[in-house]
């Protein structure tokens, strides 16, 4: 019986201390998401206010709930857009908020991913939402004004859905 105890521990207690754990979205997110969520601190209130309030009329009218995400840094994940797929299903598994375009920025890493549902491609196909970022976007993003660039994105996108 001893061996047989001997044998169980040697084989088991190393899975136990070295098991990978994937790591849960819970962890990762954070436990609420309002229309703006500046989690990098590149907004003011001010113009966060302005910004949630606008994308709460548009989405009265449009019926497109966007939802934008800052953050200055995207880990345990490597690509923005892997972080960006992640949360939105986090977003509607968790929190129940069922976003139709979801725009996730990140100064320090200098990089943007938009995302949008399935009902929103066919009014706007995936190259439309890239030129829209590159067009309307980057450039104010390049100039450091991230409120003029989320603000025109957000406006130039409710336009081409309407």
């Amino acid at each position: 019986m001893k061996k047989i105890m001997f044998f169980l521990t040697i084989v088991l207690l190393p899975n136990l201390f070295f098991a990978q754990t994937k790591t849960q979205p819970a962890a990762v997110f954070a436990p609420s998401y309002d229309y703006v969520n500046d989690f990098e601190k590149i907004l003011t209130s001010n113009q966060i206010k302005n910004l949630t309030d606008y994308l709460k009329t548009s989405e009265v009218k449009t019926k497109t709930k966007i939802l934008v995400v800052t953050t200055s840094s995207i880990n345990p994940y490597t690509d923005i857009t892997n972080y960006s797929l992640d949360l939105d299903k986090y977003l509607l598994s968790t929190l129940k908020i069922d976003t139709s375009i979801l725009i996730v920025l990140s100064k320090q890493l200098r990089q943007i991913q938009i995302h949008g549902v399935d009902k929103i491609r066919a009014k706007m196909s995936d190259q439309e939402m890239k030129d829209i970022v590159t067009t309307f976007i980057v450039p104010e993003l390049k100039k450091g004004d991230y409120y003029k660039g989320l603000q025109e994105g957000t406006l130039q996108l409710l336009k081409k859905i309407e």
